[in-house]
């Protein structure tokens, strides 16, 4: 019998794949960077092709790092960026284009001319969403107008959309099986939250023709088997689905309502299980589907700050006050405090609660005493001090207070960083013993959906390694938060 659950974790810088035992071990892990593309300022675009390569590389090397023959492999889970929007050619699987990443604010005019023709309620009622070009729906109508022939050969049925989740799905079955997860679909400003199905009212406002569509497919259960990839042999079953945020909620056994965790990669995305019904928020976030297991689906609020771990990185690589990223903490504990000095990591925008696209990173406080260590720290609080941002909206729509965060991702080794959130968000911080939960949760996804595991015993699977308590007295707190909101009211477009 086949002894393991392959993981792919497609993200928006890398490709890992995670090979896990059924007893919740991983056993075998690579991961593979591959480009990010810039053609002009505000726009990020990724080559599919070098993607499914990335991928390639990844499952390669997972399998030769566990010792694992690819015959062993029982069931499949894939979890991905959300929201990046590929299109491609039916026939020959060719994309006609590079995809177009969710970062990307190529249509942020097209959604402005949206909210001001008063679409944004009927958007958000049926949704769930906000009209932000984060999401997938006016980056689909981009490609079909701007890439020569593609609308009229859409509506001919040629051509196929997907998150990155359908374009893989599409590889791994040989072009068999066009498909999405709900989690993925809930990401499209398409789907219809409450029925789960696309809406025709909405393609036709986002100018998006139906036939492009894929099936949409619940969270654990098998959407096809592999054929033909060659590094794989044919028939396994491609049996969870989930995007990466919703998979990060699952892979740390946030099952309760009111669970919340927060992933800490290139944005920081805080999630809240809210149970079986879709509720609104009224403090800028949106609701989305969590998953969909045996037909029954849940739903979370989420907020999501656009930058997190990319502002460490531009501190390496735009500034160059640190050569790795891990060093950021060494040099950040070289001061006590900011000093004053407050950084709003804007660099793509404000995501929620404020959904600005026209703010920019700002930075205020400095003097003559300013060093790389305070801008190193301010940094560091920018991050924590987003998410509070995210977890004070949650506690305000939900009516409950998040008295424990769950963490996860590559960030959350940073200790300053994980006792600075506990400290401005008034929170324990729990960080798991495996920070890889999104990948994790596409594995525990696939052996639910496979039929190899229960729900039930997924919960023991999360273990905690060390938890962060509130140790910041309340004064200091006070003046940390009234600078932090004075900077990003100078931070946003319409201050």
């Amino acid at each position: 019998m086949a002894k393991y659950v392959l993981a792919i974790d497609q993200g928006t810088t890398g490709s890992t794949a995670l090979v896990v035992s059924l007893d919740g071990k991983t056993v075998g892990r690579h991961n593979t960077e591959f480009p990010q593309h810039f053609p002009k300022p505000g726009w990020v675009e990724h080559e599919p092709r070098e993607i499914w390569a990335s991928v390639v590389t990844s499952v390669n090397q997972a399998l030769a790092a566990a010792k694992v023959d690819p015959k062993d492999i029982a069931a499949i889970g894939i979890t991905n960026q959300r929201e990046t929007t590929v299109l491609w050619d039916r026939a020959t699987g060719e994309p006609i284009a590079r995809a177009i990443v969710w970062q990307c604010r190529r249509t942020a005019d097209v959604c402005d001319r949206l909210k001001a023709d008063g679409h944004e309620p009927r958007v958000r009622e049926r949704t769930g969403l906000v009209i932000d070009a984060y999401f997938s729906g006016t980056k689909i109508a981009w490609l079909l107008d701007h890439v020569e022939g593609a609308r009229a050969r859409a509506e001919k049925g040629e051509l196929a959309f997907g998150t990155i989740d359908a374009y893989l799905v599409h590889r791994l079955t040989g072009g068999a099986v066009h498909a999405t997860d709900v989690t993925n679909a809930s990401r499209t400003m398409l789907m219809n939250l409450a029925r789960i199905e696309w809406d025709p009212e909405l393609c036709k406002l986002l100018r998006v023709p139906a036939s492009v569509l894929p099936k949409i497919v619940g969270s654990a259960e098998v959407v096809g088997t592999t054929r033909g990839v060659g590094f794989l042999p044919d028939g396994i079953p491609i049996a969870g689905i989930a995007g990466d945020q919703q998979a990060a909620l699952f892979g740390q056994a946030c099952f309760g309502e009111g669970d919340a965790k927060c992933t800490y990669g290139t944005g920081a995305f805080a999630l809240m299980n809210i149970g079986p019904r879709p509720l609104f928020s009224t403090h800028g976030l949106v609701t989305t589907v969590a998953w969909r297991i045996g037909g029954e689906v849940t739903y979370a609020f989420e907020g999501s700050a656009f930058i997190a771990g990319a502002a460490v990185q531009w501190l390496r690589d735009g500034l160059g006050i640190i050569r790795h990223a891990k060093d950021v903490e060494e040099l950040a504990r070289k001061v006590e405090s900011s000093d004053g000095v407050a950084f709003v990591p804007a660099l793509a925008g404000l995501g929620a609660p404020y959904w600005d696209q026209g703010a920019r990173g700002t930075i205020v406080g400095l003097t003559r005493g300013t060093t790389a260590a305070h801008l190193a720290r301010a940094t560091l609080e920018g991050i924590a001090f987003e998410v509070w941002d995210l977890l004070e909206a949650m506690t305000k729509d939900a009516k409950r207070e998040v008295v424990r965060l769950r963490v996860d991702g590559g960030a959350v080794q940073n200790d300053l960083l994980m006792q600075l959130q506990a400290d401005i968000a008034q929170v324990t911080v729990e960080r798991p013993l495996d920070i890889e939960s999104t990948g994790r949760g596409a594995a525990m996804l696939a052996a639910v959906g496979a039929g190899l595991t229960e729900m039930s015993a997924l919960t023991a699977l999360a273990k905690v390694e060390t938890q962060f308590a509130p140790k910041v007295g309340q004064p200091e707190r006070a003046a940390m938060l009234s600078r932090w909101k004075d900077a990003v009211g100078r931070a946003r477009s319409k201050a």
